[in-house]
């Protein structure tokens, strides 16, 4: 119930066209979750780009000596196939597109939101429940109401998309 969040939803709920979320992980807090469904109510496109699984800082690869820490990675992927199934029906209309970004063996950690041509936060809080109860992060939020930035945000955009893939269905993800 800080500042930071409480911006954060009060953001997504003014969203009238779009909005573009970057998330290192797939694990939103519930206020995040309702803003997403209203949004997608009021006919808000939207766009999710989570790193895969194998871009998470906490993957680790078969051939590695097993942490329990390595489930994570499992665990967001869980996450993301349950909303992703759950809104199988806005995924198929392109409402909700959601981008998995991998490049080799980098890992993704962006984190920022882009609401409509107007806004765009830039933070380093995890949008996670563990994130939204107990961090306390910094964050910058750009408002561009004469759309001078709006160049450079797409081509920033453009860049993170290059390496994504855009899921069609829950199936995609691994059970």
């Amino acid at each position: 119930n800080n500042l930071l969040n409480r911006s954060l939803c009060q953001l997504l709920a003014a969203a009238q066209k779009k909005i573009t979320i970057c998330t290192p992980y797939f694990n939103f807090p519930r206020p995040v979750i309702r803003e997403v469904n209203r949004a997608l109510k009021r006919g808000v496109q939207i766009h999710i780009i989570v790193g895969d699984k194998t871009a998470n800082d906490f993957y680790i690869p078969p051939e590695q000596t097993y942490k329990a820490i390595g489930c994570l990675p499992y665990l967001y992927e869980v996450n993301l196939r349950r909303f992703v199934k759950k809104h199988q029906a806005e995924i198929s209309s392109t409402a909700l597109q959601v981008h998995l970004w991998k490049d080799g063996d980098n890992t993704y950690h962006l984190k920022g939101v882009w609401i409509d041509d107007l806004y765009t936060l830039v933070t380093g809080n995890n949008l996670n429940p563990r994130a939204f109860s107990l961090d306390l992060e910094n964050a910058l939020l750009f408002t561009d109401p004469r759309g001078e930035l709006l160049a450079q945000r797409q081509i920033e955009l453009d860049s993170i998309m290059l390496h994504t893939k855009t899921l069609q269905h829950y199936r995609d993800l691994e059970n």
